[in-house]
């Protein structure tokens, strides 16, 4: 069943709560980029991507999604939980010992919605090219999706993957880029700046669009809607979507200094104040 926008926005909420109760319960694993990226995971299976359960590996006449940063995996897997890929119930596993959710995401475990283990940074682009290419050759017109962080845009084969999809025209793929502007090290502008991104893009041959909104859920749909019109035209589709990392949590916003540590008893407190819900279905 279809949820209404402001079912969705308070599912925003929820898979925030998720994504604190998961870090803290195990005190590893990345937050910041997690609760940045909310809007658009809540964007795409709520709102635009076509998929259906049980979830099958192949995805035939489905479209994918491919998960390049792998490290964000607390916001990936509350989504598929709290959409039906698997019970809410076993994010209370995340990182544990022979847990299917890993602090990466891996596929050995068969958990549902992951078609890729990531992590090793870089290489996301590349796998979804190949699968964009292969559902052209099977006469399947989904559209393969992918996300990817601003740092991992220092990584050279993000690249050569852009190259490749412009020069063999794959326009059935939408990949976005999570331009928060901050990565483990510091602000990405410091630590290797990546200039003028929009032009950048523009000269390897993909239809750019921007959205400076990244954590305002309206806005997030609309850009991934008009994505889509841009598909199918013979050149691969990019967004640059600016967001705040730890966004919804004061305290970890306007800093690098969440990318990968979790809260203690009182900071998950003071965030669950901030991510109030009314009757929130925390597992």
């Amino acid at each position: 069943m279809s949820k209404s926008i402001e079912e969705l926005k308070s599912l925003t909420t929820q898979i925030r709560r998720d994504i604190l109760r998961m870090v803290h319960a195990v005190n590893s694993g990345h937050p910041g980029g997690s609760l940045g990226c909310t809007e658009y995971f809540t964007a795409l299976y709520g709102k635009v991507m076509n998929y259906s359960l049980p979830f099958t590996m192949e995805g035939k006449n489905e479209d994918h999604f491919y998960l390049s940063n792998g490290h964000i995996s607390p916001v990936y897997y509350s989504t598929l939980a709290r959409f039906g890929f698997f019970p809410v119930e076993e994010l209370k596993t995340f990182r544990k010992l022979d847990s299917r959710l890993q602090g990466h995401p891996t596929t050995h475990e068969g958990l549902p919605g992951i078609r890729i283990a990531s992590g090793s940074l870089g290489q996301g682009l590349s796998v979804a090219l190949g699968v964009a290419q292969g559902k052209k050759l099977d006469g399947d017109d989904s559209i393969v999706y992918t996300l990817h962080g601003d740092g991992e845009l220092q990584e050279g084969q993000v690249w050569e993957a852009l190259m490749y999809a412009a020069g063999k025209k794959v326009d059935n793929i939408i990949s976005t880029i999570d331009y928060n502007g901050r990565q483990i090290d510091g602000d990405t502008d410091d630590v290797l700046t990546l200039g003028n991104l929009h032009a950048k893009l523009e000269a390897f041959g993909w239809t750019v669009l921007e959205e400076k909104n990244g954590n305002d859920l309206e806005a997030v749909i609309a850009i991934l809607e008009k994505a889509k019109t841009e598909t199918g035209k013979g050149k691969p589709v990019v967004i640059i979507l600016h967001t705040e990392m730890g966004y919804g949590v004061d305290y970890m916003m306007g800093s690098h200094a969440w990318h990968g540590k979790a809260p203690n008893d009182e900071q998950l407190d003071t965030a669950f104040k901030q991510l109030y819900l009314e009757a929130p279905a925390d597992y």
